[in-house]
């Protein structure tokens, strides 16, 4: 077996408890990034039952809100969601200004994330921008966060940043509260969860008490957001990543049970206050039904790069030009690049228990002509598969699937930084979770 040697291992190691400990003290710019994914997960789900339920169609079509997001649309009206082009969808998730306060005025919105979807080749990429990113606010705002544009100016000031600082045009827009992932969580009755330790924390100012005991756990919506937002175990957003994935699966076996349809009107009436969007039901039903023929394989996700800075009491996140330039041609404008793939190099990080997987990923990487670097690595997240370096695609991922069935249903991830490389083009994260 090849293996790093001692001091690049021991390197790593230290380089891995530096990032921890500057997602320990900035990770608040991911605090609601879970909030979108599952509130917009449940929305595609559900809305997917509902088009398939056509009698129970007819009764939701009725719903109406007062930001109109269950809004069936009118004939007269009608409009193919699906553009020749590509499309933006901007989520974003926003925190609470108190109680009594306005849900969607002057929030800022703790998770920014632009979705890119290509109905053509039935793919979808998506760019996490942090919430701390320095930027200028048009209209004359001045330098700041870039989660304060909804706080200042809503969804248009939100659109009008990104479009002037990074060149993506926003199509569509759906904005959750961070109320969303309890009430939806009660509403479906809970969700079944293995927690895998004992889990305890308050945070008194926070309002955020979590008391879990280790074991098979039917989670209410205040335990399900504690699991979520549970970091103190030295892991920080690495383990709470990783708890998300699980989470999503289990949440998956209870959206597919068939007692969800008589849950499907109190969820609507969740989302009917705590999401706002500039879609119509039937538009979210034609994203359900895309959504649906989408091979995971061909998601692909990044998190604009850069680094913590702190000027005074307030912390920033300062992005990296050069590759948040190449994350964005890469993403929104799908530019690509011809490249010999028989000339990268390859890495595996695994987890202890999972040396036997990662020698066989070895030897059929070996088989296939690739030089192989390996390093066992005590915490990792779930497993994924990495690109290193801009010239490794989504395409030659799908091939190298083919050739080594292992990688099957790992989530791709593109990641210039490098932070998760053991000198390679790309690298295979093998994970106990």
């Amino acid at each position: 077996m090849k293996i790093a040697n001692n001091n690049q291992q021991e390197e790593y190691r230290a380089f891995l408890n530096q990032i921890r400990q500057e997602r320990q003290g900035t990770s608040n710019f991911a605090k609601l990034l879970f909030t979108v994914v599952f509130a917009i997960l449940c929305a595609v789900i559900i809305c997917v039952i509902i088009v398939e339920n056509s009698s129970i169609l007819n009764k939701i079509n009725q719903v109406q809100s007062e930001n109109g997001i269950f809004k069936a649309a009118k004939k007269n009206d009608f409009q193919v969601p699906f553009s020749p082009r590509r499309q933006n969808i901007l989520l974003l998730g926003v925190d609470s200004n108190g109680e009594g306060t306005s849900l969607w005025e002057g929030t800022r919105s703790d998770t920014i994330m632009v979705v890119n979807i290509d109905h053509k080749t039935h793919t979808v990429k998506a760019i996490s921008i942090p919430r701390d990113s320095k930027v200028y606010l048009p209209d004359n705002k001045g330098v700041q966060k870039i989660n304060s544009a909804h706080a200042i100016g809503g969804i248009n000031l939100v659109k009008k940043t990104l479009k002037e600082t990074f060149g993506i045009r926003i199509d569509k827009y759906i904005i959750i509260h961070d109320e969303a992932v309890e009430k939806v969580v009660d509403a479906l009755g809970g969700i079944p969860i293995y927690v895998e330790k004992p889990m305890k924390y308050h945070d008194w100012a926070g309002h955020l008490h979590i008391d879990l005991k280790k074991g098979e756990n039917l989670l209410n919506g205040k335990q399900a957001v504690g699991y979520l937002r549970y970091r103190k175990d030295g892991l920080g957003d690495i383990g709470r990543t990783q708890r998300q994935q699980w989470f999503i699966r289990s949440l998956f076996e209870k959206l597919h049970s068939p007692q969800i349809i008589t849950k499907i009107p109190e969820v609507l009436n969740i989302f009917s206050t705590y999401v706002k969007t500039d879609m119509s039901f039937y538009e979210l039903s034609q994203y359900a039904a895309f959504a649906r023929s989408v091979d995971e394989n061909k998601i692909e996700i990044a998190t604009l790069p850069g680094a913590p800075n702190q000027k005074g009491y307030i912390s920033y996140w300062i992005l990296d030009p050069h590759k948040t330039q190449e994350v964005i041609d890469r993403m929104i404008y799908r530019e690509k690049q011809e490249v010999d793939v028989t000339k990268f190099k390859a890495g595996i990080m695994y987890s202890p228990l999972k040396e036997p997987q990662a020698e066989a990923i070895k030897v059929q990487l070996n088989e296939l002509g690739y030089e192989v670097n390996m390093l066992k690595i005590t915490h990792l997240s779930h497993s994924r598969f990495v690109a290193n370096k801009n010239e490794v695609s989504v395409d030659f991922y799908n091939w190298l699937q083919k050739k080594v069935p292992e990688l099957n249903k790992m989530q791709f991830i593109y990641d210039p930084t490098e932070n998760y490389s053991v000198g390679s083009d790309f690298t295979i994260v093998i994970a106990e979770g």
